[in-house]
């Protein structure tokens, strides 16, 4: 059913009292307005700044009724024709007893005709004998065409106060910002439109890294998420060659939102590995090989220490990341977020967050495509690691003498070297045991020691670097030889 049948289904059935959340007060307005066509009754409108007003389909003028809700209560209840009001911003006055009484008395038909009341506002929270009566209604979001309408609309005003210069329009790229403005209510959808059209006077694709991040900011009102502005390019990461083929594979079905029959979409992966092998930047990487945002979240920031808001805040986290979709929700580090030990050391908050993110990993059917990080395996509860969890857990391994060649070169050139007048292969057999994040530290280090010698930098100070520097591998080498060894017959290698 639509909206205004909906409505006018609640009106037919004469409910004494609606209750309506929203901020576009217009439209619920002229959603009443066309109900009228279906079902006659005359039809009100009540502010404290305005009054009471009628506003049926041909007419709109004023009442001798004073403004205050008492006395609009009252007239209400004196009127001798059935009539739907619309009563705007009333809950601060629902704290009166004689509100109260006037509206239940009004609601279960007391001495006065069946009439509609509907209180309207951004957020409506009545008291327990009022609730009782009530029926929350709730426009359904626009739906595609209204959205591509709305975002004409706002062409149409950027040319009428711009002397008629028309907005130059990407046809490809309006599709994708009214299929990601999707989720969002109208007032924000116009909002965004407008800003999107007004700040260059065209719509194309280089609009869709500010609607990904206003999108953002609206919706993450929790604050638990972050928004990874910094990106990275599937190229850009040395190896993981069986991971960018996979991730390529279901590009086109992430990106459509229709997988083929008898295939379900991609839902995320784990990535297991070593510190510093790069997990963090294969996450941006998914991303953009998917042509969607990026968000993490932080665990840290959902614990509280009051009973039941943590799985509160995790729910608030995840339905704002859903509404970003289609998008890349990152989880760092996910092991320290999870008890796996089963320990009811926290209240058992550990194990209500495992089984809440269990069961949303299971149900959702947003195009949220999650990837997770983790360090250390035994710190990961078994039930998250179940076949179907994920799609594919990966392991990200120690670069191998080709990968490390591939890290020198890369991060010299983003210092702006040149890696053709470095020996990248005498490099790479100088570093076995490094891990990514070494191996650019190691550049770090050894560009310091040029400058303060006032020489360029050569091979040699960076094997010596290397060779006084200790990897991770060595300091740690039985914890990181376990993480590999259990890897090895359990994931899937990402090079």
């Amino acid at each position: 059913m639509s909206d205004l049948q909906d409505l006018t289904a609640l009106i037919r059935a004469n409910t004494p009292l609606i209750v309506i959340e929203t901020r576009d007060e217009s439209r619920v307005v002229e959603l009443f307005r066309q109900a009228l066509m279906n079902v006659w009754r005359a039809l009100y409108r009540w502010s404290i700044t305005e009054g009471l007003r009628r506003v049926d389909l041909d007419r709109e003028e004023g009442t001798d009724v004073a403004p205050d809700i008492s006395t609009t209560l009252q007239a209400i209840r004196d009127a001798d024709q059935r009539g739907i009001y619309l009563l705007f911003d009333a809950h601060p006055y629902l704290s009166y007893a004689s509100t109260q009484r006037q509206l239940r008395e009004i609601a279960q038909r007391r001495d006065c005709e069946p009439h509609v009341l509907v209180l309207i506002g951004h957020k409506l929270e009545l008291p327990p004998d009022l609730d009782s009566l009530a029926v929350r209604y709730t426009p359904r979001l626009p739906d595609a065409n209204a959205l591509l309408k709305l975002v004409r609309e706002e062409a149409e005003n950027y040319a009428r106060e711009n002397g008629g210069r028309r907005v130059e329009v990407d046809g490809e790229a309006v599709q994708q910002i009214v299929r990601n403005l999707r989720g969002i209510d109208p007032v924000d959808a116009r909002r965004i439109a407008r800003h999107l059209i007004f700040r260059d006077g065209a719509l194309n694709a280089d609009d869709l890294p500010e609607l990904a991040k206003l999108k953002f900011e609206l919706l993450n009102r929790s604050g638990h998420l972050h928004y990874e502005y910094d990106s990275a390019r599937m190229s850009e990461v040395a190896g993981a060659r069986r991971l960018k083929r996979w991730v390529e594979q279901r590009r086109a079905v992430f990106v459509s939102g229709e997988a083929p029959p008898g295939l379900d979409p991609p839902k995320g992966i784990l990535l297991l590995g070593v510190q510093g092998c790069g997990k963090s930047m294969i996450a941006k990487a998914v991303a953009a090989g998917f042509g969607v945002p990026l968000v993490r979240l932080d665990f840290g920031t959902l614990y509280d220490k009051f009973h039941g808001e943590t799985e509160k805040n995790l729910r608030a986290a995840l339905a704002s990341a859903e509404q970003l979709s289609p998008a890349v929700l990152w989880i760092d580090e996910i092991e320290k977020g999870l008890a796996g030990d089963g320990s009811d050391a926290d209240g058992g908050v550990s194990r209500r967050v495992l089984g809440y993110l269990l069961t949303w990993m299971a149900e959702r059917k947003s195009r949220l495509f999650l990837v997770a990080t983790a360090n250390q395996i035994d710190a990961l509860p078994p039930e998250l690691l179940r076949k179907g969890r994920f799609d594919e857990i990966f392991f990200v391994d120690l670069p191998v003498a080709e990968v490390r060649g591939e890290l020198f070169a890369t991060h010299l050139r983003k210092r702006g070297l040149t890696p053709e007048h470095f020996d990248l292969n005498a490099l790479a057999s100088a570093s076995d045991g490094f891990s990514g994040a070494e191996i650019e530290q190691a550049i770090v280090a050894s560009m310091y020691a040029a400058l303060a010698a006032n020489t360029p930098l050569s091979d040699f100070q960076l094997r010596a670097e290397l060779k006084q520097t200790r990897p991770l591998s060595v300091l740690m080498s039985e914890q990181v030889e376990s993480l590999r060894e259990w890897a090895r017959t359990r994931t899937v290698a990402a090079d």
